[in-house]
């Protein structure tokens, strides 16, 4: 019988036969066992689990597996050094608090160091980030996140709102982002950058939107100030002349 392998990401010393990673694949289609665990036994990637899986679904019966390597890849001095770069590099940009970045982009650093003419998979680029405290583990989410949608047409309802980030690790400043999206579409209709969040800014957004796609039925903004006239309760101190809404600003 032929036999898998742990790779890299799985040193456990442990091989499994053939019948073995049926009775495997088996628990996970029957939805007794998620596939990152099953990554995880097996010592595989993603690519390999999926490649396993599509064999195992065309044969279940004759299914057998061969993934033995003589001697295992070993990376050059060179290319480690490119990867801890690289590594080091994204480390800096999700630690940063300035900047909306919550995890690590592997892909990305991938596609980086092939354009250096670097070659490398993703588990190993994984495996140095394990050793290098440069990994994040993905959290398991206990139920799957649903998009709630408000409205039964597109054009019923606009959501209007802005963001305040450090967009970029090369900028000096942070912009404000201004983004207006359908409810039932979830289409895109406005977003650009403003180095600054003003009323003026806010009125070109929805002009620009509204030339473009016509005036949506009801136009969601939050509380701010720029939007909305909201005042707290009078205390003893003082005694508030307009209430909440009793004032319309600009826009």
């Amino acid at each position: 019988m032929g036999q898998v392998h742990p790779g890299p990401a799985s040193r456990a010393g442990k091989r499994f036969t053939s019948e073995q990673v049926r009775f495997l694949f088996q628990a996970y289609i029957q939805g007794k066992m998620n596939r990152t665990d099953l990554q995880e036994a097996l010592g595989i990637g993603k690519s390999r689990f999926f490649s396993l899986l599509k064999e195992y679904r065309r044969a279940p019966e004759t299914f057998s597996v061969s993934y033995e390597r003589s001697t295992p890849p070993r990376v050059s001095p060179t290319t480690d050094a490119e990867i801890k770069y690289e590594l080091l590099r994204e480390k800096k940009l999700v630690e940063d608090p300035r900047l909306p970045i919550s995890g690590y982009n592997y892909s990305a650093l991938r596609d980086r160091l092939k354009k250096k003419g670097i070659c490398v998979s993703a588990t190993t680029i994984t495996t140095r980030a394990k050793a290098l405290d440069c990994y994040i583990p993905h959290r398991r989410r206990q139920q799957p996140h649903t998009r709630e949608v408000l409205t039964t047409a597109i054009g019923a309802l606009v959501q209007h709102d802005a963001s305040l980030h450090l967009w970029s690790p090369y900028a000096q400043e942070k912009w404000t982002l201004i983004t207006s999206i359908d409810d039932y579409s979830r289409k895109l209709l406005f977003a650009d950058f403003f180095l600054q969040e003003t009323t003026w800014n806010h009125i070109q957004a929805a002009q620009a939107l509204m030339q473009a796609y016509g005036i949506p039925l009801r136009y969601y903004v939050d509380s701010l100030r720029i939007f909305r006239f909201v005042q707290g309760r009078d205390s003893i101190w003082r005694k508030h002349v307009l209430q909440t809404d009793e004032a319309d600003p600009q826009l």
